[in-house]
């Protein structure tokens, strides 16, 4: 198995980037450039490397290799982004990698690019200024536009291996990581399981009893073995079952206006492992909307709207607006979710005022994660 945080920094450690790893500072798929760019790199590093893995590395300065770290990102259905988009997709996934002089919280993004072999990638449909059909490859360290019918050369199979061969996990690589682990989070209850004799997952959280079930939140769940997080987050709850063979994880959000909150699950992943060193991944979106009468949520909009209008011009908020603004992001998910076309538009709006309250911005954070969930679902 590989241990994620020697991959990359045997990745770094291979000079500038080339035709199979980019380094990114960061990335935002939120935004239709972000993920036009993300996209063609993906498209390009798939091409380049027709018959190995290739990668890009996300936290890092392009300047020195200094690793900086970026926000946990919890994007499971990556891969329901690039079969949206490219043609003949390769496997994508996206996962946390641990730095333990990062900030908690703050991870290095991975992505790995398994081709689909022998085939052309190239894009489906239009995305901000790239076109249907165009086809990208590595050009050094640039990903260039290419004719369609460019031949596919395997050139860098050997480099992978070697590279990949050199970052393969130990029991000492295991252990630092338990105890690491045990010792960050020891005033959350941290404990352990050993699943198939070799994968080991270490989770901690704050656990409270509603309603007779257990839900944590401030969790952190990783899988020690590929020094990989699986789960955080400081707001959004979750239970945690398991039995020899799996490891489940059901993910809430807590939704709902003025005194009234419910519990709704988000997402059910799995994790099977099995007894040939492997483990798959089974995600499934379980999500129902709550339903708000209309009247109610326009009400709630039209407040929203108004915070916003006072932040822009730096007027004072009222009481009232202080204790909605904590709310705002949610709510304009909410009305979102009941068919408000124009609330997440206001939502991105007010981004930039909403990094002046730390605990606001969070919160921002969170619900634009549910609803990329929800979208690309």
């Amino acid at each position: 198995m590989i241990n994620k945080r020697l991959l990359i920094k045997n990745l770094l450690a291979h000079n500038a980037e080339n035709s199979f790893y980019d380094k990114k500072r960061k990335i935002n798929i939120g935004e239709k450039e972000g993920k036009a760019k993300l996209l063609k790199h993906i498209c390009a590093l798939s091409n380049s490397n027709p018959k190995n893995n290739s990668y890009i590395v996300i936290g890092v300065e392009d300047e020195d290799n200094s690793i900086v770290g970026v926000d946990f990102f919890d994007d499971s259905k990556i891969q329901n982004l690039i079969n949206a988009y490219l043609t003949n997709p390769p496997l994508v996934t996206y996962e946390n990698v641990l730095f333990p002089h990062l900030p908690n919280g703050k991870v290095v993004g991975l992505v790995s690019i398994r081709p689909n072999e022998g085939k052309i990638c190239s894009l489906r449909k239009n995305i901000w200024k790239y076109y249907g059909g165009m086809v990208f490859f590595r050009d050094g360290s640039i990903s260039m536009p290419k004719a369609f019918d460019i031949e596919l050369k395997d050139i860098n199979s050997e480099i992978v291996k070697a590279i990949e061969s050199h970052s393969q996990n130990t029991i000492k690589y295991t252990l630092d990581g338990v105890f690491d682990f045990m010792k960050k989070s020891k005033d959350y209850q941290p404990t352990y399981k050993v699943f198939k004799e070799y994968f080991v997952v270490c989770w901690a959280g704050k656990a409270k009893e509603i309603e007779e079930n257990t839900y944590l939140s401030r969790v952190n769940i990783e899988l020690i073995n590929e020094q990989v997080k699986l789960f955080y987050s400081d707001l959004d709850e979750i239970s945690i079952a398991y039995d020899e063979d799996s490891f489940k994880i059901i993910e809430y959000v807590h939704l709902g206006l003025y005194e009234s909150y419910k519990y709704y699950p988000l997402e059910e992943v799995t994790f099977h492992f099995k007894n040939n060193m492997s483990y798959e991944i089974e995600s499934e979106m379980v999500f129902h909307p709550p339903e708000f009468p209309k009247e109610t949520l326009y009400h709630i909009f039209n407040n929203n709207n108004s915070i916003i209008k006072k932040l822009k011009n730096k007027e004072p908020l009222t009481p009232i607006q202080e204790k909605d603004l904590s709310k705002l992001p949610a709510t304009y998910l909410l009305c979102h979710l009941n068919g408000f076309t124009d609330a997440i538009e206001k939502l991105e709006e007010a981004k930039p005022y909403l990094k002046n309250y730390p605990e606001v911005y969070s919160r921002y954070k969170e619900s634009v994660r549910i609803l990329r969930k929800v979208r690309y679902n």
